[in-house]
């Protein structure tokens, strides 16, 4: 049987410290290694989900590149793509976890992320992929990294898809600057969007899906998770829209990057809109209940299952740590 190419996710990965207990950094006595990126947390969950994937990207020469090209591959991750910067160091996040919520404490200031530029599109691993997928995060980097990304987008090859989930952060973006008109084409360039209702309303000015479809004519289709706990799909001649399951939350990071995960998988398998929302929130359930950014999906069978499921079938199930 032939090997299938690997899905080729772009962007920064990060090394993460997560703190040992919750409460203000200065309190914190130990942290734990940890890896964090919405691109290589996508890939991660395509691999979760049996579809190969692999993370393109620049880190430092030094130990905490060292070991997202370890963990990411020991993860099942492709990582023949990753380029070593000999100069600029790999970016770093600290989690300080709070009765509110995490926060996350960036230092990727000259990181060897932020150098990502046009070199890569000749990474062999871009070549084959079935689809390559892309984040709102890169084009804020520089400008190398925005150039690569609309090269990546521009480039139209037969049979591949691109994607492009809008993970606006403000903090990237310079006083004043005009996101939307940065990430609008890009946007439009694109074959599959994801966003958020709340961060499209900020960066395009609506958060409506009907709305962001005729904003956005150029996608085959768009996906918008709102407040409601819900997701539509709006493709050109279809719309299906399907509630998350109830789920024991223990911690939310990561969620999103999962439920992009889960949606392209199903759009690789074949599945309808509501099969690729399914998968979507299944995965999204995996990653909610466990501490870090990463969690397994339900098993094979379970989510077979919830994808067959009625509506009442479906609204009726709760998943937990010890069921997902």
């Amino acid at each position: 049987m032939e090997r299938q190419s690997p899905v080729a996710c772009v962007g920064e990965t990060m090394a993460a410290l997560l703190p040992d207990r919750p409460g203000p950094l200065e309190h914190v006595e130990a942290f734990r290694h940890s890896v964090g990126g919405a691109e290589a947390n996508v890939a991660r969950g395509l691999v979760a989900l049996g579809v190969p994937a692999a993370w393109v990207g620049r880190v430092g020469a030094d130990g905490f590149g060292r070991r997202i090209v370890a963990e990411l591959t020991a993860s099942g991750v492709d990582t023949s793509g990753v380029v070593t910067d000999p100069r600029r160091p790999t970016g770093l996040y600290f989690k300080e976890a709070g009765p509110g919520g995490s926060v996350l404490h960036y230092y990727r200031d000259g990181s060897a992320g932020s150098a990502l530029s046009p070199d890569l599109l000749d990474v062999p691993v871009l070549r084959d992929a079935p689809l390559v997928h892309l984040s709102g995060i890169t084009p804020a980097l520089s400008q190398g990294a925005h150039e690569l990304v609309a090269a990546l987008l521009a480039r139209r090859v037969p049979g591949r898809l691109t994607s492009f989930d809008l993970n606006y952060r403000p903090a990237l973006w310079p006083p004043g600057a005009d996101a939307g008109a940065t990430l609008r084409p890009l946007l439009d360039a694109a074959d599959i969007v994801l966003l958020g209702a709340d961060e499209a309303e900020t960066v395009l000015g609506t958060g409506d899906p009907a709305k962001l479809r005729a904003l956005l004519p150029g996608p085959d289709v768009i996906v918008v998770k709102d407040d409601k706990h819900r997701a539509t799909a709006v493709a050109r001649t279809a719309t299906a829209t399907e509630t998350a399951l109830r789920v024991e939350v223990v911690e939310p990071v990561g969620a999103g990057d999962a439920f992009a995960a889960g949606f392209l998988a199903g759009t690789l398998r074949g599945l309808d809109l509501r099969g690729r929302l399914r998968l979507g929130h299944l995965a999204a359930a995996g990653a909610l209940v466990v501490p870090g950014d990463h969690g397994p999906p339900p098993p094979p069978d379970r989510i077979a299952a919830l994808l067959a499921a009625s509506p009442d079938e479906w609204a009726a199930t709760t998943i937990t740590r010890g069921t997902a």
